[in-house]
């Protein structure tokens, strides 16, 4: 047990040699040290978001479970947003990701993965942002995902709307459209389903706007239906639970256009080195206000 202070608060850091990546042996105290040291860059995109949990206490190789409601052994200084879900019809207490200190009690708890809600908690029925999430089905990878992505976006300027994508640190990737307006997800659910369709229809061999995994073959899910007050995203900069510590980590539109999958994948210190030199690429989706067009 390691004690330490962060901005005031005391932690008490455990197991820090234990191996939370077996086939990297990276270890918990290495998954703390990242999320303390990404902390400042990760806050603002998480600040005042409800976010869900996705817990390894063993490892990326053992079991997992989701956590909504915030531990009850949580510090007095973790803040919460008491939020009715009305999928499940009762009360969420979630934690709110506003300190390092917090970002670093997560990690903690073997929290890898941090999945923030598109919208702030007051008011949680305002979605900030529109995201398609990019699911490539194999055969297709990656690389599929660029085409789409590209094909996306060219759409999107047609429509005046800017987008940044991000890669999942897992098979795809995301764009996200930034509104930062009086929208709700009534407007943004529809409209991220119409732009699915559209590039369904424009695009029948290379993208698949239905869920169904049996017509994903080979093709692209352009996934609109995380565009929902019960749902969550993988959030920018989260570790992911895969093999290799990797990150969901903002890209340039020029990188996406590369489709260079080697250069797409982006672990622990890969992402701290592109902080260092391009700072937050992901820093516009905070508060770029953007109109979405009338269906």
């Amino acid at each position: 047990m390691t004690d330490v202070d962060i901005g005031g608060h005391r932690l008490k850091l455990s197991n820090l040699d234990k191996v939370l990546y077996p086939e990297a042996g990276f270890t918990k105290g290495q998954v703390i040290d990242y999320y303390a040291r990404i902390a400042p860059t990760l806050l603002p995109h998480f600040a005042g978001r409800p976010t869900t949990l996705k817990r390894y206490p063993n490892g990326v190789s053992g079991q997992f479970f989701y956590e909504k409601n915030c531990p009850k052994h949580r510090p007095d200084w973790v803040a919460t947003a008491p939020l009715y879900s009305r999928h499940s019809k009762r009360m969420i207490e979630y934690c709110l990701v506003d300190s390092v200190a917090t970002v670093t009690w997560l990690a903690n708890l073997a929290a890898l993965e941090l999945h923030p809600s598109l919208s702030r908690a007051d008011p949680i029925e305002r979605p900030t942002m529109v995201v398609f999430d990019l699911d490539p089905g194999a055969p297709a990878d990656i690389r599929e995902c660029c085409e789409v992505a590209c094909r996306l976006r060219e759409l999107l300027e047609t429509l005046g709307l800017q987008s940044f994508p991000k890669t999942s640190g897992s098979k795809g990737m995301q764009v996200y459209v930034p509104i930062n307006g009086e929208v709700t997800y009534d407007d943004t659910k529809p409209f991220a389903l119409a732009v699915a369709q559209y590039l369904e229809r424009a695009h029948p061999n290379l993208v698949v706007s239905n869920m169904a995994k049996d017509l994903r073959v080979g093709k692209v899910l352009v996934d609109w239906s995380q565009n929902d007050e019960s749902k969550t995203t993988v959030g920018v900069y989260s570790l992911r639970a895969r093999e290799q510590p990797t990150v969901s980590t903002p890209i340039t539109w020029a990188e996406v256009a590369a489709a260079d999958p080697d250069a797409l994948r982006f672990e622990t210190a890969d992402v701290l080195d592109r902080v260092d030199r391009l700072g937050d690429l992901f820093a516009p989706t905070i508060d770029l206000e953007q109109r979405l067009p009338q269906l």
